[in-house]
């Protein structure tokens, strides 16, 4: 009889995210299969200090807001060791300094919505989820609330309700289904994809009530340029006049001396971040200001 106690093996995973051309990125290797991760190291005083240690050394990035995201509980490897991934969403305005590199959206096409493509996506995503339901109200009603149909708001927050959802109905190839239709969007090795919805599921809450959104942005930024980073990390397009009544009525920035450089017509003054006004961030919420694709 076997008495071995098996063992447990504890893993950092990052989630490293920038900005780069109007897009969310994040670090990724293995020609975009997996996320950075190591192993967690006794010398390591706390796991987010090892994180920022571990990242750092290997990727020369100065790393901005970290926090932890979720503990991910592996099946055995084998009867002795079990996994444990610990995961950290991590910001830096530093990016393509580097490969590896991959769009968000890559992995999530159905999260863009400012693009005319998304929304055909998600309309044969609609039919493939309504026939996985099959008329059962319960996964009906689960379909309307995360893909925002049959009346239902879309709820930028549900990246990992509706990758779950997706899983569970087969349609992702890490569901392992040979027969059913599968919604493309880059597949990930282990479950490092559900680790990467949980992060941008996370970023699109923090960026409603704290100021997030400015550690992924220039030290000094134009309006647009601002409202550019929250319409790419909320895929979703904003109102212009609406936004920037949002943002000054907040005082949340200031006008410095500078203009933008190196663009035709009229250059747009630079702005900065005050950060003593950050605990009244609102940039979004309820009444964020939206314009949806027709």
């Amino acid at each position: 009889m076997d008495h071995h106690v098996a063992t447990c093996r504890a893993e950092l995973v990052a989630v490293l995210t920038t900005l780069q051309s109007g897009m969310p990125e994040v670090l990724t290797l293995q020609d975009g299969r997996c996320l950075p991760a190591g192993p967690l190291e006794t010398e390591h005083t706390s796991l987010q200090r090892g994180l920022r240690h571990w990242v750092e050394q290997q990727t020369d990035f100065r790393l901005g807001h970290v926090e932890q995201l979720y503990t991910f509980g592996d099946a055995a490897l084998a009867q002795k060791e079990r996994l444990v991934r610990i995961s950290y969403m991590a910001l830096t305005r530093d990016g393509q300094t580097q490969g590896g590199w991959q769009s968000w959206y890559n992995y999530f096409p159905w999260e863009d919505r400012r693009t005319n493509g998304c929304i055909t996506l998600l309309k044969t995503i609609e039919e493939q989820l309504k026939n996985w339901a099959d008329d059962q109200p319960a996964r009906l009603e689960r379909c309307n609330q995360a893909f925002g149909l049959k009346g239902e708001n879309w709820n930028d927050d549900a990246v990992l309700e509706r990758y779950e959802l997706l899983w569970e109905a087969g349609l992702v190839p890490e569901a392992g289904s040979t027969t059913l239709p599968q919604i493309i969007g880059r597949p990930m090795l282990w479950d490092h994809r559900r680790i990467l919805a949980t992060a941008l599921s996370r970023l699109r809450a923090k960026i409603r009530y704290t100021p997030a959104v400015f550690e992924l942005v220039p030290e000094e930024f134009t309006l647009l340029h601002l409202q550019q980073a929250m319409e790419a990390l909320s895929g979703r397009l904003m109102h212009k006049q609406n936004f920037r009544r949002l943002v000054q009525n907040q005082q949340l920035v200031e006008e410095t001396n500078h203009y933008e450089s190196g663009v035709q017509g009229r250059p747009a003054r630079l702005y900065r971040f005050r950060r003593e006004n950050s605990e009244n961030c609102y940039l979004s919420g309820a009444k964020l200001p939206l314009e949806e694709i027709s």
